[in-house]
């Protein structure tokens, strides 16, 4: 379930870990500046749930990024409809036109990830394959259920300062636990998630 791919299939270029997706996004050729969507799905991959959700995360934790007006929720509808296909069983992901056909400045986004190098070169050493329940069948399904509520909380999360942030740690936790059936990353998600919905209803009730 982790892997959506038909059979024989693979993207040669698949991430696993934090470096190889930073790496694999700021090689991608921007000749206009602007980075669109659909080009870092093509370059990630669009079939595996576990690198689309850490790209999420990621894009939704550098502060660069995700203070550009609209993102978080951009980010949260992202997450939305790729978990909610993910749970009704589909094994490739649809998105509309629309967001695929996004763009962001190459710079903000180079800039926005740039500082992620050096802590992810840390976390890639600490994760490894453990409590592997947690990312088998049953804790995809939780994951995508998790991932599922804190997309539709991410909107509203943009009016409450540094929660959105808090939101993008626990999908990054979440794409990296199932991309290297790290179980111990998986049960820290749920914690941040728990975290975050905390916070945002907190704030604004």
């Amino acid at each position: 379930m982790g892997e959506l791919k038909e059979e024989g299939e693979r993207e040669p270029t698949e991430p696993h870990n934090l470096i190889e997706l930073l790496d694999t996004v700021e090689a991608i050729e921007t000749p206009s500046g602007k980075l669109r969507f659909d080009d870092v799905l093509e370059a990630t991959g669009r079939r595996s749930f576990g690198p689309l959700l850490l790209l999420a995360g990621m894009v939704t934790l550098a502060p660069v990024i995700s203070g550009i007006p609209g993102v978080p929720s951009l980010m949260g509808f992202f997450t939305f409809l790729v978990c909610g296909q993910l749970l009704i069983g589909r094994r490739t992901f649809w998105l509309p036109a629309w967001l695929r056909n996004r763009e962001l400045s190459s710079d903000k986004v180079h800039k926005g990830l740039g500082w992620m190098h050096k802590p992810s070169r840390m976390i890639d050493r600490l994760v490894r394959h453990r409590i592997s329940f947690m990312t088998g069948t049953r804790g995809m399904q939780l994951t995508a259920l998790a991932c599922f509520v804190l997309a539709m909380a991410m909107p509203p999360m943009e009016l409450v300062p540094l929660t959105v942030n808090i939101a993008g740690v626990a999908l990054t936790l979440f794409g990296l636990a199932i991309m290297a059936r790290d179980g111990l990353l998986s049960i820290l998600g749920f914690i941040v998630t728990g975290t975050s919905l905390f916070t945002i209803f907190y704030n604004l009730l």
